[in-house]
């Protein structure tokens, strides 16, 4: 009985964000290229935050509070953690704000994202837009149509210098996904908002456009694929008048979802150092591509690994890791830093 109520409180602690004197560590550097010993040092290791969620996405860090906020998508909320103070829940409803029972399994918010006034900007799956949490706790839609229509479900997003907002809009979060009664939609899009509120369609080439991000100087989109039929990343230089060039593929990942079924996770969220490496999650973890798209070295942390973002001083990686919050140590420094 004593065991078992000692393995309780390690778990119970673990969800919560607090660490024991030992701290839990997963997974392994796989270093395919010597560069990536510039990037992430011979000793990191992937360290376990918290545990006990159903399916963790969107981590941001809040420059001002020093901390980090994450989707927990199914159980529809934000989940704040801190080094001292562990996690809490920071927001529940974050995706779904409606009275009827949802009937899908991710009505939550998945994408985060700060934008120039420091608001809290959401990708909402279940209320089908893009959201900002005012100071007051109430949410204010950003966006939510194209050319009248709902969106699927926006799930990433990225801000540019000038505030222009590119994001992307899969079917993930209708409850039948491609077949759902209510998809308004005959496309899986690729968008850019700008700060003036203009609306662009950038690309409906993509099968289930996911992970989003922008190259330091702006003149590249990043976008993932999480199709297991087409799982790649793609390329799109963007043009003096906002709209994008031909797209070229980063990486194909397809035979590597396949050798695993696509049951340890499909190209995903992503994230870019100040450098133009590229941070993108996919089979088993994250893989980390220069910005000529060499294929540098894995972050494996041998689960579904959905996103990843910078926090503290820009140095530390932290993973939306299946159901856990993981983080490792970079000698590099995220964009923005």
């Amino acid at each position: 009985m004593f065991r078992a109520l000692a393995c309780l409180a390690l778990l119970a602690a673990a969800s919560l964000g607090f660490a024991d004197d030992k701290k839990t560590t997963i997974g392994s550097i796989d270093r395919k290229d010597p560069k990536m010993d510039e990037l992430i040092p011979k000793d990191a290791q992937i360290e376990v935050l918290a545990a006990g969620y159903k399916w963790t996405e969107g981590c941001v860090w809040d420059k001002k509070g020093g901390y980090l906020l994450f989707s927990d998508i199914p159980n529809n909320r934000v989940v704040k953690w801190s080094a001292k103070g562990g996690a809490s829940d920071f927001l529940k409803p974050s995706g779904y704000t409606g009275k009827d029972d949802f009937k899908g399994a991710e009505p939550g918010s998945n994408g985060l994202a700060f934008d120039k006034d420091g608001h809290l900007v959401l990708c909402q799956h279940g209320d089908r837009r893009i959201a900002r949490l005012g100071k007051d706790g109430k949410f204010t839609t950003v966006v939510d149509k194209y050319m009248g229509k709902r969106f699927n479900s926006p799930n990433d997003l990225v801000f540019a210098k000038n505030g222009d907002l590119y994001f992307t809009d899969p079917p993930y979060g209708l409850p039948g996904q491609m077949k759902d009664p209510a998809k308004e939609l005959d496309f899986q899009g690729v968008y850019r908002l700008s700060a003036k509120g203009e609306l662009t369609l950038l690309t409906k080439e993509m099968t289930r456009p996911n992970g989003i991000g922008l190259s330091p100087d702006e003149k590249t989109l990043y976008v993932a694929n999480s199709d297991p039929a087409m799982a790649i990343w793609r390329a799109f230089a963007i043009q003096d008048d906002g709209t994008l060039g031909p797209g070229k593929t980063v990486h194909d990942a397809t035979k590597e979802v396949a050798a695993t079924a696509g049951m340890k996770g499909l190209p995903d969220g992503l994230k870019v150092d100040a450098k133009g490496n590229i941070f993108a999650t996919a089979v088993n973890g994250v893989y980390v591509f220069a910005p000529d798209f060499k294929l540098l070295g894995r972050i494996v942390t041998n689960d579904k690994t959905a996103n990843c973002g910078w926090g503290d001083d820009g140095t530390v990686l932290y993973l939306c890791t299946n159901d856990k919050l993981t983080r490792v140590k970079t000698t590099t420094k995220g964009l923005g830093w």
